[in-house]
């Protein structure tokens, strides 16, 4: 081999490292916000298990009264940290938002919010509340007194189950503590995904439903 097809398989060889060098680095910039604050997409929302699965999980559930004393928010540790400077919040917001910029502390800077509950998008993270779909005290009387303080630290952080949605603060609001026979979102064409999820968490955790709530449930999944 000559000099000359030497020095062009040596450039060959530097160009194919340099372009995977400059790949990788890229990579590493995309994942860890490197030069800036971070407007990547999240994860969405965990889709809730099926209707059919939904009712499934519901016939099997425990039927009882509710016991409505000793609640306190307290006993459900939130929010909690889940990746270096960012807590559950400010995760979720990052997770269910659009093109949402954060400080270095995490805090959501800029962005945008579609409501599920009400129709509504917000341009402030201040008019956006993150929503436990199974509220802490609806859990509390259905089972999770008995708990210790790091199950209910757990249910209270679950980004994995869909228990976690940002929503219209007031909205969230109104709806308080109450369950699906008290309480369904504004939008209707949200009823079904609503109460998939509420059967979902509540056929994890093994809480229980009293009568009214069960029949709404009922009647809500029948028609999904």
């Amino acid at each position: 081999m000559s000099r000359k097809d030497s020095a062009l398989v040596r450039r060959g060889v530097y160009a194919r490292r340099r372009v995977g060098f400059v790949a990788a680095l890229s990579a590493l910039i995309a994942l860890t916000g490197l030069f800036g604050p971070s407007t990547q997409a999240q994860a969405a929302l965990p889709t809730p298990v099926s209707a059919a699965t939904a009712r499934t999980y519901l016939a099997s559930l425990t039927v009882a009264t509710e016991v409505r004393t000793g609640y306190d928010r307290d006993l459900f540790p939130h929010w909690i940290t889940i990746s270096g400077t960012c807590n559950t919040r400010e995760t979720v917001l990052k997770r269910d938002g659009t093109n949402v910029v954060t400080s270095s502390a995490c805090a959501a800077t800029s962005g945008s919010w579609y409501s599920v509950y009400d129709g509504a998008t917000w341009t402030a993270a201040s008019d956006v509340d993150i929503d436990h779909f199974v509220p802490l005290a609806e859990a509390w009387d259905s089972g999770a007194r008995n708990w210790t303080t790091a199950q209910r630290q757990a249910f209270a952080n679950d980004l994995v189950r869909p228990q976690l949605i940002a929503v219209t603060d007031n909205v969230n609001q109104s709806k308080s503590d109450q369950d699906p026979a008290e309480w369904m979102p504004p939008l209707t064409s949200y009823y079904c995904t609503y109460v998939r999820a509420w059967v979902q968490v509540k056929y994890y955790y093994g809480l229980s439903v009293d009568t009214a709530e069960k029949s709404a449930l009922t009647s809500y999944l029948a028609s999904c």
